[in-house]
């Protein structure tokens, strides 16, 4: 048995072998499933379930603890990879209750079909005594669900923080056993699946100021035994402030666009300001994701396909959107052969990206030395907005 303190055991699962999540984000280390069984003197509570793929495999690791009855079962998130085996927990221990907040109850009755009598609900700060263990459940909504919640552990001092600070990371280390890596990991679950709630964020972190943590379970990727390293890195990537850094995500059909990449990018280096580059059909959306945590600029460059903006720079447009990073400015350089709206569709599609749009570079088939000084004028400007705001010294 995996074991974080006395009668505190891991009896999630790792899917070492998933590459995909949500049929969009790609996992190119895997995943786990954590799902956590305390024992207390009287009861005996689960904290989460895992994907309905692992059942069996939550199944056997709840037989080797020894535990004939289960008295609650914790549902922090509705979403399946956590709650989906909810339904088979109960049938095997059919005198458990699912406990959970209202807001969750509803989603969970919705999607898996519990039975409403099987529920009981709890408010923010509420406590449940287990004999000598007490839970303590604490709302943080918006990380990443409306309804998503953690528990804390009081007399182990761990909080079960469910998808809060994760990672999407396979090991077969319980804990953290390097930081540096989990950070990697860590930081693009932040950046494919927290970034669009950094407000709701910067409030739960206030919130668990109050709590005396030693140890942060969370319900993907390894524990973290040392919770400052990770709280740390949140405050960092929460907060409003950027680095001297321009992601430019492009595509190029016929090297038009490329050869304008190429000297705009020789040309903010120049100019002390460092790049992000990403060739858009063969780019991981994860890492280009993570560049967006932190980056002053986005730079989309983008060819013409019948008058309008080839799809794959609309896609990076609509994912920037979506994940809604703190950058603070954002321009396009395109090429066309006979007519583009593609700039104006560009910036159609991050209307909730608040920043400073800066005056396109677009050019008539390849470009030539009218629109490479055009490009050089870009990037003047994007080293005045960088000193503007004090990032640059």
């Amino acid at each position: 048995m995996r074991q974080l303190k006395p009668d505190v055991y891991f009896v999630g699962a790792i899917d070492w072998d998933r590459r995909l999540f949500d049929e969009l984000i790609p996992l190119p280390d895997g995943t786990s499933y954590n799902a956590y069984l305390v024992k207390g003197s009287d009861k005996v509570a689960l904290l989460d379930t895992v994907d309905p793929t692992k059942t069996d495999v939550l199944i056997e690791n709840l037989i080797k603890t020894g535990v004939e009855k289960i008295d609650y079962v914790i549902a922090h998130h509705a979403e399946q990879d956590h709650s989906g085996s909810i339904p088979d927990v109960l049938t095997l221990y059919p005198d458990a209750k699912v406990v959970t907040n209202l807001k969750c109850k509803g989603m969970l009755i919705d999607l898996l079909e519990i039975s409403e009598d099987r529920f009981i609900t709890v408010d923010d700060g509420e406590e449940l005594s287990l004999g000598d263990k007490t839970l303590k459940f604490v709302y943080t909504p918006w990380v990443h669900w409306p309804e998503t919640m953690g528990t804390y552990l009081k007399e182990d001092k761990i909080f079960f923080s469910c998808d809060f600070f994760g990672s999407h990371f396979a090991t077969s280390g319980l804990f953290v056993e390097d930081e540096s890596v989990v950070y990697e990991a860590a930081k693009r679950y932040y950046a494919e699946i927290m970034m669009p709630f950094r407000g709701p964020i910067k409030k739960n972190l206030e919130k668990l100021e109050s709590l005396d943590i030693e140890m942060i379970a969370t319900s993907h990727g390894p524990i973290y035994d040392n919770p400052g390293f990770i709280v740390d890195a949140y405050k960092e990537w929460v907060s409003d402030e950027v680095k001297n850094e321009v992601v430019l995500a492009y595509v190029s059909m016929h090297n038009s666009t490329r050869k304008m990449v190429e000297h705009f990018v020789e040309g903010l280096i120049e100019r002390g300001i460092a790049v992000k580059q990403f060739d858009l059909p063969v780019t991981d959306i994860g890492e280009l994701a993570m560049s967006l945590v932190d980056a002053a600029t986005i730079v989309i460059g983008a060819p013409t396909v019948l008058a309008g903006v080839h799809p794959a720079a609309g896609y990076a447009a609509m994912l920037a959107n979506a994940l809604r990073p703190k950058t603070r400015f954002a321009s396009v350089i395109s090429s066309y052969g006979w007519a583009s709206r593609g700039p104006e569709q560009i910036t159609n599609l991050i209307p909730h990206l608040k920043v400073e749009l800066l005056s396109p570079v677009v050019v008539k088939g390849s470009p030539k030395n009218d629109d490479f000084a055009a490009l050089d004028k870009l990037a003047d400007n994007i080293l005045c907005k960088h000193k503007e705001i004090g990032i640059v010294g």
